[in-house]
This record gives C-alpha cells, structure tokens and sequence, in this order.
C-alpha cells in the first residue's frame, strides 16, 4: 500500500519542533506589530512604506476601477500619482501587476474601508487555506502550525495573496481525484496568478481527468468574460501590452532591487551569481520542463503514490516551476513540511526547521547576493518524492489509492 501513515514522535522530536514554531512566529508577529508604529505622513517609521503594504494596490486598483478610472491601472504614472492622492504624498513606487480578473476580488474589499478590508482580507483568505488542507487530515497541531507558518505570516505582512493561491493550488489538486468539477473551478480561479497554475495542465492531461480540465476552462473563460462585462474588455488588452511588458521590465532588472529580496526561483538564483538574461531564462526552462516531467509521471494512474503527498509534491514544484515567486508564495512548500514531519519517522529536524524558518531570513541572503532559495522548495519536493522513487512500479501489492475505500485507510495521528 502507499497510503501515507502519520508516525508518532518522541517527546524529544516534538519539543524541538515547537521550539522551531515558537521562533517563527514571536519575531514574525512581533515585527508586524511594529510596522504599525506610523509617521506623521502615515507610512510605517520601520519600512517607510503602508503597514497593508501590497494589498493597498489590490484595494486601490479596485476602488479606481469601480469609480470608472481603470485606465488608470495601465499607466504607471499615473496610477502611481492616485496611490499617494489616497494613502501618502510620500508613498514609494508601487506597480498594479495583476491581471484584469483580480479585480473581481478587489472590488468588494474596495467597498470597505482599507483597514477593515485588509482585515477582512488576511483572516478571510488564511480560512480558505484552512478549509483547502483539511483534506490532508493533519494532526489538529500541525495543521494550526500550517496556517501560521512563517510563509503565511510572511504573507500577511505584504498584505499579498499567497494564502489565496495556496488554497486554490493545494485544494484543486487534492480534490482531482473525488471532485474533479470542484478542482477545475479552483484552477479556473487560479488564473488570476496564471504563473502558479503551470503545472495544473500536465497534472490533469497525465490522469486523464478531463472533467476537471473542462470546469477549468469553462471557469477560467467565466472569469475573463465576466471581468471584461464588469470592467470593460479592453482590459485585457492593457493587460497584455502594459502591465505585462511592465512587470517583465521588473523582472529582468538588474540584480539586485530592493524588491528582488524576497524572490526565489531558478531565475533570479542564476541573475544572484551573475548569469545574464539568456543562461537565466535557460536555467529557468530546464528547471520548468524538470517540474514538468516530475508531475506527469506522479500524475500517471500507474504510479504508485498517496494522493495528499502527489497533491503536495505538485504545488511546492510550482514554485520551482515559474521565474516569478517570492517568500509568500512559499506556503505550500511549509504545508509540505508539515505533512513531511508528520509522516517521517525519523524527522530530520533541523533540516525541517532550516526550510520551515527561511522565509524569514531568504532576504538576508538575498541581500548579500547569495539568491538560493528556490533551493527549499527543491528540496521539499525531493523529500517528498524520495519514497515514491523507491516504489518499484508494478508491485502487485499496490492499490491506487484514488480509487481505494475510505474504509480501508488507516490513519495514526500524533499524540495530542
């Protein structure tokens, strides 16, 4: 059988995984509480930027489009001179680099005040996470240490959507199996952050699910129509001509910006040593078509692996899989880590913590030119991937579990 088994651990193991816990989340909350100590021009004295940081560009993009200036969302200048209209004269440069769907999500947050929506919008999208990994069916303490991860803490910080599209990954993928319409939507919404959804494709056509596949499409289509109804469609064509050439021009900036600190992919690991565009973008495809190959063959009914772990697998090779990630979108790599120590007997703890920790720290290293972190991410997904690699393929003794009762499972939680 290859239904994963959840281990007990010695009381030894568990303390140093609360220890590990514990310094993620005192200094990760505690600098958030500081980042609302604001100046006189009201942005934060320690970051000098919003406290909600970029999720006043989710809020304010919306609430320009609702009050009929989305134009304005495609020409930087002045986006960026409505921006401090709203907030500060002092404010930073900020970019909208959403495409035109996103705006579906923002136009109801951008009916409250921006603090209540911020609220509304952090609490809201890390409940979505929750109800996407219940299916893991993790033990209740490592589940609540997913959901306050420092990949999550992180993103609560920048205000960003890493929970959203955590939720959206992580529970299309787990509901493939039993619910197929249900993950095609969620994909389908997924397409609001198009660059983590490139491995969903391969993922479906490799199990030949094509329900799931059709209710993303239908979705997906649902989505761009019902944007270009609300908001016009010439958006979309904004989109591809400005916002896209905009944040390509971000991208490939010379290494390092101040906002390159807390990005990691191959592509931005290659521009850190000194690579140029072309070996970048070249390490970049080798590392994409790599993830490709992985999630085809984990995918294939013939491979004997636990659906949670192949689910898990997937949406940490995301990130490996796209030259545009940072620290929040590292959520699914420590919800791996999570399930990773629940079903290790032997946890190798302080590799664990290492990659549960980084998104932490990944911008000291960034800072210093040293951009490795696309190597956590990596890694997890080896750890994870190790014991099917093991298998050998046609041993009668497997049954695919997609397709085993719920009855047979058996499940052994860690003490409580």
């Amino acid at each position: 059988m290859t239904t994963d088994d959840f281990r007990p651990k010695t009381r030894l193991t568990l303390a140093a995984a609360l220890l590990v816990f514990a310094f993620g989340v005192v200094p990760a909350t505690t600098y958030h509480m500081n980042l609302w100590n604001l100046s006189a021009d009201g942005l934060s004295e320690i970051s000098g930027r919003l406290p909600y940081r970029d999720f006043s560009n989710l809020w304010a993009g919306a609430r320009m489009a609702l009050d009929g200036h989305v134009e304005t969302l495609f020409d930087p200048d002045a986006y960026r001179a409505t921006l401090r209209a709203m907030f500060s004269p002092d404010l930073p440069d900020q970019e909208w680099s959403y495409p035109p769907s996103m705006l579906l999500v923002g136009a109801p947050l951008a009916l409250l005040p921006v603090l209540p929506a911020y609220l509304v919008w952090t609490f809201g999208t890390v409940f979505l996470l929750h109800l996407a990994i219940r299916p893991l069916r993790l033990p209740a303490l490592l589940h609540a240490a997913a959901l306050a991860s420092p990949a999550v803490l992180f993103n609560a910080m920048f205000g960003q959507n890493g929970a959203l599209t955590a939720a959206l990954l992580i529970g299309g993928l787990l509901a493939v199996p039993k619910r197929p319409i249900l993950a095609g939507v969620l994909f389908g919404l997924l397409t609001a952050k198009p660059h983590l959804g490139i491995l969903v494709p391969f993922c479906l056509i490799a199990s030949r699910n094509w329900r799931a596949f059709g209710s993303a499409a239908v979705t997906a289509s649902a989505l761009a129509l019902a944007t270009g109804v609300a908001f016009g469609f010439g958006v979309w064509p904004a989109f591809m001509s400005e916002t896209r050439a905009l944040m390509t021009a971000i991208m490939e900036a010379p290494y390092p910006q101040p906002y390159q600190r807390n990005a990691l992919t191959v592509f931005i690991m290659a521009r850190s040593f000194g690579a140029g565009l072309d070996v970048s973008y070249a390490a970049q495809a080798v590392a994409t078509f790599a993830a490709i190959a992985a999630v085809t063959w984990l995918w294939m009914p013939s491979t004997p692996v636990d659906p949670r772990r192949r689910a898990l697998i997937t949406a940490t090779l995301a990130l490996v899989a796209t030259p545009y990630g940072y620290t929040y979108d590292m959520i699914p790599t420590c919800v791996a880590l999570a399930y990773l120590f629940a079903t290790s007997a032997r946890p190798l703890w302080p590799a664990y913590a290492i990659a549960w920790l980084f998104p932490l720290f990944a911008h000291l290293l960034n800072y210093r030119g040293i951009g490795i972190g696309v190597l956590v991410p990596i890694s997890v997904a080896a750890a994870l991937l190790a014991p099917t690699l093991s298998r050998r393929q046609g041993d009668p003794t497997w049954v695919n579990p997609d397709t085993r009762s719920e009855r047979t499972r058996t499940v052994t939680s860690l003490p409580r």
